[in-house]
């Protein structure tokens, strides 16, 4: 396989893996440019297998999403609605602990629970959500609201990001999951989601979260008007802030699904291919050298491409879910959740020793 990565021109990229050595921009935008799909995936491979052996993580998990109603209304999204649309809603704090109770009896270990920037929610419905979490699941790990979520609570509390994420992890939350990043190019977001926090923004809720004892995970929305260039300018962002503050656990590329959405009716654009979902994944493998993981969230690119992934860089599937919408309102057609089975038979027969962890990957069990 050696000789076919030096075939590929790629044989000085092969060395600095093989070496430890941090690729550079333009070594990740040759991985990118490369018409050969197996090399840049065995490069990947490397790095994987070196970071975690042939481990493959998944999560018993539960989502919610307390409400729809926002004010970004990004091109993108399919999710977000105004608060006067039909299809908005917003559940009540006892919503939710009727939607924490309704899965009592599974053995969850993490609540993932994100909503829109409400215009008109208090500050305290936030924190109460996770204390009757914890009323409900006291051992459950809380990973919740985005960066951008806690911009927003900085701006309605007036207590700036440091003072709402003490208050929150006073209140239960236990990390913060990686969405809202989208591509932190300026261009990109003054065309699609202009009203959101900026990119940069976004990287100092991250950081101040990691300051403060709080992991973070970090995602990529691609597939959509994003140039090549623009992505490793949001991968190398990534790098320099891991470099820095060290609290990042796993990178979550994020398949763009045009159905429902704005972004859609202005340019037609159609799903990413198999082919950019799996090099998208190696690419960031190799780049993202400081991160320890890389996740194929099989909800965005489906089961069937997830386990081609755990051998182009992946080393994680994400979970149980247990009822995902912000990917089905826009047009996904995989399915809402998947059983512990299920995931264990996925992650065999791609090879890989199935490993359930918590949200902070310890290992609960290896199978």
């Amino acid at each position: 396989m050696d000789s076919l990565v030096k075939n590929a021109g790629l044989g000085d990229i092969l060395e600095k893996i093989q070496d430890g050595e941090r690729l550079s921009v333009a070594d990740g935008m040759r991985l990118f440019q490369s018409p050969d799909l197996l090399p840049v995936g065995y490069l990947a491979n490397i790095v994987r297998e070196r970071k975690n052996g042939g481990n493959a993580y998944f999560i018993y998990n539960q989502h919610i999403n307390y409400s729809n109603i926002c004010t970004n209304l990004c091109k993108f999204c399919a999710f977000g609605k105004d608060k006067d649309s039909d299809l908005a809603y917003e559940m009540s704090v006892e919503e939710v602990r009727h939607k924490v109770r309704e899965r009592l009896a599974e053995p969850i270990t993490e609540i993932h629970m994100v909503g829109g920037i409400h215009p008109d929610l208090p500050y305290s419905y936030y924190t109460d959500l996770l204390k009757i979490i914890k009323e409900e699941r006291p051992d459950v790990h809380i990973q919740a609201f985005t960066c951008v979520e806690i911009a927003h609570l900085a701006d309605v509390s007036g207590l700036g990001v440091p003072g709402v994420l003490e208050d929150l992890k006073k209140a239960g939350l236990g990390s913060i999951p990686g969405g809202g990043a989208e591509v932190f190019s300026p261009r990109i977001r003054e065309l699609t989601c202009e009203k959101k926090l900026s990119g940069t923004g976004w990287i100092e809720v991250a950081k101040t979260a990691h300051r403060l004892g709080l992991h973070t995970n970090a995602t990529m929305l691609y597939g959509h008007i994003e140039t090549i260039e623009e992505r490793l300018e949001h991968l190398d962002m990534l790098r320099q802030a891991q470099d820095e503050t060290g609290g990042f656990l796993a990178f979550i590329p994020l398949a763009f699904h045009p159905k429902n959405t704005e972004l859609s009716k202005l340019s037609k654009l159609s799903r990413s291919s198999g082919i950019d979902d799996l090099k998208i994944i190696a690419v960031a493998r190799c780049f993202l050298d400081n991160f320890p993981h890389i996740k194929a969230y099989w909800v965005m690119i489906g089961q069937k491409l997830a386990q081609i992934a755990l051998s182009f860089g992946a080393d994680d599937v994400d979970g149980t879910v247990k009822e995902e919408i912000i990917t089905h309102m826009a047009g996904a057609e995989t399915e809402q959740a998947m059983s512990r089975d299920q995931l264990l038979r996925l992650i065999r027969e791609a090879g890989r020793i199935p490993i359930e962890r918590d949200t902070l990957y310890n290992v609960i069990n290896s199978y």
